[in-house]
């Protein structure tokens, strides 16, 4: 790590790279060459004919900005040859990185200055270095695998770590480059010599394991920060591995100075982690060790075990059980784990070896839904997944129901945006034996994330106040057609009452789950006039039938709201647009939601909206919605067109005119086609205004149909009000890109692909 006068190198930054296919020459590959945005800081690519490998300079202010730098070497997963100018094919990229032909080269080096960074270029001692260590990693990897240091653990198949296996990677030594590996390796190796010191002089048994153990996580933040699956980030720097809670493939990656910053950070990391929970527990430890008196209360009692299974625990004896169980399929924690674990069992596996029995961490106990643990099943794996998690959240909650005294409360924390989810988890709790008695959202996230306009998520936690269900004095049978009416008016009233308080989107619909799951608890079992051809008896009612009504209602409030309290019909169609954007304030959400959505709307997802109208297109389990220019066809989104099948296609022929020629033609398509004075046109560009996210950074709205839209209304409808927004603070972007969902940032410059890695 070589370092010029009066440096502070904070990281490096890597392309990876593939053989041009003609030329056999490198092909850095990077969706774009944007160091910073502000100030403007960007890479330029040097590669002449006469040139074995390319070269980089920095350019700065408006050299950068006329280097066109968004124009990268990949998109999609297609390359472009620097040397050729021609494309090179996606199946070719993963072809050379299975045989094992991916490389990387240096491109740029980030010097640490105070309030923020600089920029270099790779200087010939930088590329040296990386040659020296290659050969110190291969000289000593022997040594390292025969004393058993190394990770060599091959990567399973999973649900998310599909995309390093298919570019390549098969054991977990592949997820770094060489010199990430060989750091981190004089790391462990630093460590097993410091642990044997700290067992010398450290007497204290309990004192020498919690030494030991920060240590090592010491060592694990440091592998999460230093890999080739990590990004920078000019807002924030080194963005984790597990930004998106996967395993996400990246073009160009950042390698942390590992000669200098990267150990003095993660330990501070740990000390702050430390230094906090000891605060946050100080209390609690005072409370419980002392009485009235000083005399020690013997109140206080920790143990690990699994929830299906509280062997110490005596039959209603548990006053209060508080649980914040998996998230469904939320998060695959297990997969996720192995990242960590093969590190931790050479580290600190000898002081838990209960922890380290297996290769790598147990998937079959764990209570998510992981369609991959049921891959050649014959059965659907994604049906079998949710029986799986539905078992075991049931024989858990069966067992609290065991422990619970008879007056006491068990809260669950849950969010979810699928309502699978939600009637997997319901249905678990409610057969366990459970009411649902209250339930209150909770908002946990940022109030502006800058995801929310990609991808959506949901920003509150639903906390739901659970008791044990009263055994009836009679028994009488209840009907789901009885019940219909009941969870509508709940639904209504409940949805009223959290959006004045400002909820909207996906926590407005969440919002109402609780009132509806608690009024089919307390007259559980609820059946249906479906009868079981197996056993010839009514079905008992699935809690989604519930939940999917009390979707209707919100639906149907959200539409008036949008309205401004007006009720304007117009047309099933252009309703699920609507809806969609205002109920997931973001252009791309799960498929089987928006499949529900229209459902409820009257309308077929895949035939009438995607195949038909182009409203949105399917990506792998999610659905995007597409802009208006992107819709364009004759007779929909037509420009030539004076009449219009749906509103909606009248909508975006008018935002499309206007983003492409400006306000004059705009102005010729309205009166011609005589929207200009037509109310229910009107009507919709104020509904449009109100659901479509109106985020703004740096004055610029985020969404290009948000900015369009304003322009519209400043030019024609200058008497609609414009909704209220915010733009969010300095302070607070930073706060947004630390703490946003994994995958978006301001310095996004491509899309998810399901199929490709993400571009950063």
């Amino acid at each position: 790590f070589p370092k010029q006068k009066g440096e502070n190198i904070f990281a490096y930054l890597w392309a990876r790279t593939v053989a041009c296919p003609t030329t056999g020459k490198p092909i850095p590959l990077s969706p774009n060459w944007w160091l910073s945005k502000d100030p403007p800081v960007a890479v330029k690519m040097i590669a002449e004919p006469g040139m074995d490998e390319p070269r980089f300079e920095i350019l700065e202010g408006r050299q950068a900005l006329a280097s066109k730098p968004d124009e990268g070497t990949i998109s999609r997963g297609v390359a472009r040859s620097p040397w050729t100018g021609a494309t090179v094919d996606g199946d070719y990229i993963k072809a050379e990185a299975q045989a094992g032909r991916m490389g990387q080269v240096l491109y740029a080096v980030i010097n640490k200055v105070k309030g923020g960074f600089e920029f270099r270029g790779p200087s010939g001692d930088d590329l040296q270095a990386v040659v020296h260590a290659d050969g110190s990693l291969s000289a000593r990897t022997g040594k390292w695998r025969a004393n058993d240091l190394i990770p060599t653990e091959p990567i399973p198949e999973g649900s998310k770590t599909d995309e390093p296996i298919r570019y390549g990677e098969r054991y977990w030594t592949d997820t770094f480059a060489p010199r990430q590996l060989l750091a981190l390796m004089v790391y462990q190796e630093a460590l097993q010599d410091l642990l044997s010191h700290v067992a010398r002089e450290v007497h204290d048994g309990t004192r020498r394991e919690a030494l030991s153990t920060y240590l090592a996580t010491a060592l694990d933040k440091a592998v999460i920060y230093n890999n080739h699956h990590c990004r920078f980030d000019p807002t924030r720097g080194i963005r984790s591995v597990f930004d998106r809670h996967d395993f996400a493939f990246v073009w160009s990656f950042a390698e942390f100075d590992s000669s200098a910053n990267l150990l003095p950070w993660v330990t501070s990391q740990v000390e702050d982690a430390y230094r906090d929970l000891a605060a946050l527990v100080s209390p609690s430890q005072i409370s419980f060790t002392h009485a009235k008196g000083d005399r020690p209360v013997d109140g206080l009692h920790i143990s690990r075990g699994s929830a299906a299974y509280l062997a110490e625990a005596r039959e209603g004896t548990i006053h209060n059980i508080t649980v914040d169980p998996p998230y469904y399929d939320n998060v695959q924690y297990a997969e996720l784990s192995d990242f960590f674990y093969v590190w931790l069992k050479r580290s600190v596996g000898h002081l838990f070896p209960e922890f380290f029995t297996d290769e790598l961490t147990n998937k079959d106990d764990e209570a998510v839904a992981n369609p991959a643990r049921f891959e050649g099943m014959g059965r659907s794996k994604k049906e079998l997944a949710k029986q799986d998690y539905e078992r075991k959240m049931l024989a858990a909650f069966r067992e609290m129901h065991r422990v619970l005294h008879p007056d006491g409360c068990l809260t669950v924390m849950f969010t979810h945006k699928k309502v699978e989810a939600w009637d997997t988890l319901a249905t678990a709790l409610i057969q366990a034996g459970f009411t649902i008695q209250a339930s209150w959202p909770v908002h946990t996230e940022s109030e502006h994330s800058l995801h929310q306009a990609k991808k959506n998520a949901a920003s509150s936690t639903i906390l739901l106040s659970c008791r044990k269900r009263a055994a009836p004095d009679v028994v009488r049978e209840t009907w789901w057609d009885d019940l219909q009416g009941r969870v509508r008016e709940t639904a209504r009233e409940k949805a009223a009452e959290f959006a004045a308080l400002g909820m909207r989107g996906v926590d407005l619909y969440l919002s109402t789950f609780g009132p509806t799951l608690s009024i089919i608890s307390e007259a559980w079992p609820v059946l249906t006039s479906e009868v079981d051809p197996k056993t010839g008896q009514p079905r008992t009612l699935r809690p989604e039938t519930a939940l999917d009504l009390a979707r209707e209602e919100v639906i149907r409030l959200r539409k008036q709201g949008l309205l401004l309290g007006r009720d304007i019909q117009f047309d099933p169609v252009t309703d699920w647009y609507l809806m969609a954007w205002d109920a997931f304030a973001a252009e791309q959400f799960p498929y089987d939601e928006a499949r529900k959505l229209a459902i409820a709307l009257g309308v077929d997802l895949d035939h009438d909206l995607m195949a038909i109208k182009r409203l949105a297109i399917k990506k792998g389990e999610f659905v995007t919605l597409q802009e208006p220019a992107a819709r364009r066809k004759q007779g929909m989104v037509d420009e030539d067109a004076r009449s219009f099948e749906a509103w909606i296609d009248a909508a975006h022929t008018a935002m499309m005119i206007y983003a492409e020629d400006g306000a004059g033609p705009c102005e010729v398509f309205l009166r011609e086609s005589g929207l200009r004075r037509e109310g229910t046109f009107k009507a919709l560009i104020q509904a449009l205004l109100n659901a479509i996210p109106r985020t703004r950074i740096k004055g610029k709205f985020l969404r290009p149909e948000a900015e369009t839209l304003e322009s519209m209304r400043l030019a024609f409808f200058d008497d609609i009000a414009a909704p209220v927004e915010e733009e969010p603070p300095v302070q607070q972007l930073q706060q947004m890109a630390l703490h946003e969902a994994p995958g978006g940032s301001i310095f996004d410059a491509g899309s998810e692909e399901e199929d490709e890695p993400e571009e950063e």
